[in-house]
């Protein structure tokens, strides 16, 4: 077994013990989806035990289009069946399941899942249609046993397009094939919705054991509360990770950042992405053991702080050192997770940091760097000018420090007033490190620290309190401090 390795870039994240997962072993094979019923000549459905990933749910669900088809016999339209289905998964129109087109969120959570769901839904759809034209289920099962299948699914709600509510309920239709298509709707909404967390939602292993329930319908009630709270109000980083859980650990307490089920360890998607592009609420699932735990047990993640109002504040120091300390210290490019076990059930993980000559080390609650990188603002200039990087002469009124000095210190690092300025030196690691370092309340990535940045990082964040300002070290920086100007060029 081999530790897993997280590479980002030139840098690398390593920890736990690397999983090898395997995955839809239903593939290619419809006999254990259906059996027969207590009822003579009757067949019903269910997904079978397995693991999967969504495309092979997917492939599963076709044999229900299949039956239909069957049923329907010569008044078949699978084009208006699939038609149907795509906008069943569209984020808007009439026969929509998930209205979020007409939403026009503004918060970061929603935006991110509404994107997620608009991905999702057309390849969900795509899959379905390509695995429609392969006929498996008539050339494996027969015009028979498909013509057998039949079921009691309930009303969802799901609307049909005017093509398809002719055909299923015509001379060829029936209460038969308006459950079993009522139920390929039902099963795929879920399944979109349940992958919505997941920035890397194709390679997600999802394991179904027997639970005596059709299909997903496993993750009905946390499907109905995750979409009452996503559609009325801005998502928060719980409600999503508690929703991620339904799906892979029902029963898991998950109120954390992320969590280990058997499969392998889920964590925000921003730990290897760089942070100016990483998304602030999205998940990503990991083939790693993070915490030795009995077979088939799941545990949550949760920050040293759960509440970081209350956290314990240290203030950083009023003057500036200008050691340029940040740019030649050096962080080695390898940083471990640390997890440690909590009462009730839960594990704490620490960001391990040592520098290029193994002089000094630093840990840092991993929850807590997430927590930063949510909350982060971004000077808009970065992104409207990514090019310029002419660097101003003076900036008065920055007050510079230490990175180094801002992990040491204990709690979460604060001011009581004024703009600061700490640089990572290029440093993703440190970067993210001292997003964990310092209070989540007026925080703003820079990426070239010129002078347009600088000016537009004015007008970043909350308009009150003290102000950091973290370099990511793309460019440039020139400010002058307590009367002594400084510079330092940074590079990735």
């Amino acid at each position: 077994m081999s530790t897993y390795r997280l590479d980002a870039g030139q840098q690398r994240i390593v920890w736990g013990t690397r999983l090898e997962v395997a995955e839809d072993s239903h593939a290619g094979s419809y006999r254990a989806s259906v059996t027969p019923s207590a009822v003579d000549g009757v067949w019903e459905w269910d997904l079978p035990d397995g693991i999967y990933t969504a495309k092979g749910i997917v492939e599963q669900l076709g044999v229900l289009l299949e039956a239909i088809c069957v049923h329907l016999g010569e008044a078949a339209n699978l084009e208006a069946l699939l038609v149907n289905l795509e906008h069943t998964l569209a984020l808007s129109g009439r026969e929509t399941a998930l209205p979020l087109g007409i939403l026009a969120p503004r918060d970061h959570g929603r935006i991110e899942i509404a994107a997620q769901a608009g991905r999702i839904g057309e390849t969900l759809a795509k899959w379905a249609r390509a695995i429609a034209g392969e006929r498996r289920g008539l050339q494996e099962l027969g015009v028979e046993v498909l013509g057998r299948l039949a079921f009691r699914s309930k009303c969802d709600n799901h609307l049909w397009t005017h093509e398809v509510t002719d055909m299923l309920t015509g001379p060829a239709g029936g209460p038969i094939v308006m459950q079993l298509f009522n139920e390929y709707l039902h099963q795929m909404v879920l399944l979109r919705d349940a992958l919505l967390p997941y920035q890397n939602w194709e390679e997600v292993p999802i394991a179904l054991p027997k639970r005596h329930n059709l299909g997903l319908r496993y993750t009905e009630n946390a499907h109905v509360l995750f979409l009452s709270t996503l559609l009325a109000r801005p998502l928060d980083h719980q409600s999503l990770v508690r929703y991620a859980a339904s799906l892979l650990a029902p029963g898991l307490d998950a109120d954390g950042y992320g969590f280990q089920y058997p499969l392998g360890t889920i964590l925000p998607a921003s730990l290897d992405a760089e942070l100016v592009e990483a998304p602030r609420y999205l998940l990503q699932w990991h083939p790693v053991k993070t915490v030795e735990l009995a077979e088939g047990e799941a545990i949550a993640f949760v920050s040293e702080y759960s509440d970081y109002y209350s956290a314990p504040r240290t203030l950083a120091a009023s003057g500036a050192r200008n050691s340029g300390k940040a740019a030649s210290w050096g962080i080695a490019e390898e940083a471990t997770l640390q997890a440690e076990l909590q009462d009730g059930g839960k594990a704490r993980i620490a960001l391990g940091l040592r520098t290029a000559s193994e002089a000094d080390s630093f840990r840092v609650d991993l929850g807590q760097i997430f927590r930063g990188h949510r909350y982060h603002y971004r000077a808009l200039a970065a992104i409207a000018q990514p090019n310029v990087s002419t660097p101003i002469e003076a900036v008065s009124g920055i007050v510079r420090h230490d990175a180094g000095d801002i992990l040491s210190l204990p709690g979460l690092v604060t001011s009581e007033a004024g703009t600061h300025l700490i640089e990572a030196g290029g440093n993703e690691l440190l970067a993210r490190a001292l997003l964990g370092k310092i209070y989540p309340e007026n925080v703003i990535l820079l990426e070239r620290g010129d002078a347009e940045e600088l000016e537009a990082a004015k007008q970043a964040g909350k308009h009150y309190g003290a102000k950091f300002l973290l370099l990511l070290g793309q460019g440039q920086a020139r400010w002058s401090s307590a009367g002594e100007r400084s510079s330092a060029k940074l590079s990735r």
